[in-house]
Order: C-alpha cells, then structure tokens, then sequence
C-alpha cells in the first residue's frame, strides 16, 4: 500500500507492529474470499439483492437471513431455494424460536440478553429442529445457528443420516466464540462456518485461523447493535491473515428490522439494495490493496446451494 511508504518517509509506522503472517488456508476451490449479504429476509428482498448484485457486478456467494425458517410460509421458502439454485448462491436460514421472543426474562436483561438467540428449555429445543427439518424438507441446505446444543444435535444428525451430509451449518455472530480455542470447539460440536465476534483484529484473526480450516464469517460493516464498525480499508489485511473467509457486508445507520415481514418489505429491500452497494465499494477496496485475492468464480459448485428438489 502506497500510504504506507508514505508514512514511512516522514518518519512514521507505517502501520500497527506485529503484522500477522498470511494465512496459507482456502476454500477447497483455492480461493481466499467468498462475499455474504446478511438479512436477506424474503423473497422480495432475495429478487432485489440479487438484480443489484447483477447491476453492479458483485458476485455474491452466500445470503443469509435473520428473522428464522418459522417466520416464513412454505412457498416464501421454496421461492428462496429457487432463486439461489438458479443463482448459483448459498442460502442460510436462520433457525428459530429463540429465548428473546418467548416468555423468559433473562433474555431482555442488561447482564443477559447473551441468551436471546439461544434456545430456551427442551422444548424450544425441540421447535428449533422442527424448523430445520422442515427447510430441509423444502430444499434447504444452510441454516444458521446460534445455540451450542442445536449445533451438537445438528451435528450427530447428520452423521446418522437424518439430516443431509451436504446441509451447512452456520454458526451465528451471537454465539460469540472469541478466541482460537473457543472456535474449535464450535468446530467440534459441529459447525461448517463461523461468524467470529465483530471487533477481532486481524492478528487475533489470524490466531483463530491457525487453529481451524473452518472459513470465517467477517462483518466488515457491522449492524450498529454489533457495534457500528465500517472496516472496508481493512478487508485486505483480514483476507491475507484469515482466509478462507466470507466478507460480510452488514450495513451502518439501519434500522433493526427482526422479526421481518410483508409490514417491512419495502425498507428490507431498500437495506439489501445498499448492502450491495457497499459491498461493490468494499471489494473495490480488496482489489487494490490485495489484488492476488481469488475469489469462487460464478458457476463454481459448492456446499450450501438448495436442493433442485424436495428431500
């Protein structure tokens, strides 16, 4: 980076001491990054992102979706695994209920709201894998989660044949493993991909990546309830230190709009249009500052693509 150089001719660091080394890990087609647009919340939201993406020639490889398998109808679903098959793009459903929208207090507690995504008691246990089971009835071939005990169960499921052996599982921002140990053992009870904790460095990246070949999910603009960070000049150094990973495009200044629905529709289109957005700024940013990145060109097959039919 010229900026550097610059620095270093006046006399200045050109950047933070201790720069981590590159990370030698890819995806099994070789490339560094993939790019995720998060709260793709329906169908309309999936049409819209996917024509800007067209538009503006970002090539997305993973939507994901916050709201939860339950909050849509069987056909919303079935629309969504249609679009992303033909698109050549993962989709990941969130899974739910979740303990911040049912009868418990902890989860709306200042010391507790950790618990919110998590499922509360047996039976929420339960209901959160009968939302699996039923997007995966429907052609679904990635949720997301963010309770240790689904992922566990998730896990074992699979490898008894109950579940697809090709179904990823995305483990959620907000079950908050923070350092290299804790994401192994997120990669021991069974996830296929983490969303590491917003804030981590590059360096504390890079020590979670020498660990695990797990890709990592990394917002590099965050939700301002994940604390508001815009990281596209550093998008860069967390590909060279941590690939393989998802660079995930959240948005600043946005309102929340989980749960989502037809009441909201228009503004979640509005959001994915401006992740898209952003996003072509951001990768705009990762060619040049890194222009040997490689990226999944489009038409690659990779785990995660719905189903062509019903299991």
């Amino acid at each position: 980076m010229r900026a550097r150089e610059l620095l270093l001719g006046l006399g200045l660091p050109g950047g933070e001491p201790g720069e981590p080394p590159d990370s030698p890990k890819r995806f099994p087609d070789g490339a560094h990054y993939r790019v995720e647009i998060p709260s793709v919340e329906g169908p309309r939201v999936l049409e819209a992102v996917l024509e800007e993406a067209e538009r503006r020639g970002v090539h997305i490889h993973r939507v994901s979706q916050g709201s939860g398998i339950m909050l849509l109808t069987d056909a919303e679903i079935a629309e969504m695994c249609a679009m992303a098959r033909e698109a050549g793009v993962e989709l990941s459903l969130f899974v739910g209920p979740r303990a911040s929208w049912e009868t418990g207090a902890a989860a709306i507690s200042g010391a507790g709201r950790v618990l919110g995504a998590q499922h509360r008691g047996q039976d929420q246990l339960a209901y959160a894998l009968e939302d699996v089971l039923r997007g995966v009835e429907l052609g679904l071939r990635g949720v997301l989660v963010a309770d240790a005990g689904l992922l566990w169960v998730l896990r074992d499921l699979k490898a008894r044949g109950e579940l697809p052996g090709d179904l990823v599982v995305k483990v959620s921002v907000q079950l908050a493993a923070a350092n290299a140990a804790a994401v192994k053992a997120m990669e021991s009870l069974g996830a296929d991909t983490y969303n590491v904790p917003t804030d981590l460095s590059p360096a504390q990246l890079a020590a979670i990546r020498a660990v695990t070949s797990l890709p990592l999910d990394v917002y590099v603009e965050v939700p301002d309830d994940f604390g508001g960070f815009v990281r596209h000049y550093e998008i860069s150094e967390i590909v060279r230190a941590a690939a393989p990973v998802f660079v995930k495009f959240g948005l600043r200044n946005a309102p929340n709009i989980y749960p989502s629905g037809t009441h909201l529709e228009q503004t979640a289109v509005a959001l994915g249009r401006e992740r898209v957005r952003r996003a072509e700024i951001g990768l705009s940013m990762l060619e040049r500052y890194y222009p040997q990145a490689e990226t999944t060109k489009p038409g690659t097959p990779f785990a995660g693509i719905p189903a062509r039919e019903a299991a």
